[in-house]
């Protein structure tokens, strides 16, 4: 299984998470978010990390504005954590470089399962990745989980990455779950402080995927 880490705003610890040959490295473009990462880092500095799996969160952002900073920063994935339809997410997939892969974000609350289902079924054949995370007027990084095993009640089409309050402590429900997520997002719950990580407690974690 593979490891995303997700809130990054320090290049020490970004270098640090490199040679532990973390997957994904994810950083938040939302700035309502503590994590904001052009609080941190410039995009000139993002660019010039050299990792295959560079990770931009956007939440209701502007066609665009994705554009501009997935080029800037040299992304190699767009996580999509707002209320992104499918033909915004179409006009994206357009104009965005080929080569960057698309992560769109499913939020789990209080919905039924065929509500869900429907919203699976209605992503467009352009997203390569979804992504579980649970529901939040703050879009992520509650450290909040949802009950995973109604992933079990659904049929997942495409890869997907488990996200919302991911801890050691919760590491082993993953057994319950019959289709495996092809990642695991980890933030607020390997923190310090917004944005700060505890990489000792990531090496934990990432030796017990290993």
């Amino acid at each position: 299984m593979k490891l995303k880490v997700c809130g990054l705003t320090r290049i020490d610890q970004i270098e640090e998470l490199i040679s532990l040959k973390t997957d994904f490295l994810g950083f938040i473009f939302y700035e309502k978010s503590p994590r904001y990462v052009l609080n941190s880092l410039t995009l000139e500095e993002m660019k010039s990390i050299n990792h295959p799996g560079k990770v931009g969160v956007f939440v209701n952002e502007s066609v665009s504005e994705i554009i501009k900073i997935s080029e800037k920063a040299k992304l190699n994935y767009i996580q999509l954590h707002g209320d992104e339809s499918s033909d915004f997410i179409c006009e994206l997939r357009k104009k965005l470089n080929e080569k960057i892969e698309i992560i769109k974000v499913i939020r789990i609350g209080n919905h039924n399962i065929e509500v869900l289902q429907k919203t699976i079924n209605h992503q467009p054949s352009t997203v390569d990745y979804l992504l579980f995370d649970t529901d939040s007027k703050a879009f992520g990084g509650t450290g909040k989980s949802f009950d995973w095993q109604i992933l079990n009640n659904l049929e997942i089409t495409k890869p997907y990455f488990l996200s919302g309050g991911v801890s050691l402590e919760n590491i082993e429900n993953l057994k319950l779950l019959k289709q495996k997520p092809f990642a695991l997002d980890i933030n607020s719950k390997f923190e310090v402080e917004p944005g700060n990580k505890n990489i000792e407690k990531i090496k934990e974690f990432k030796n017990l995927l290993d």
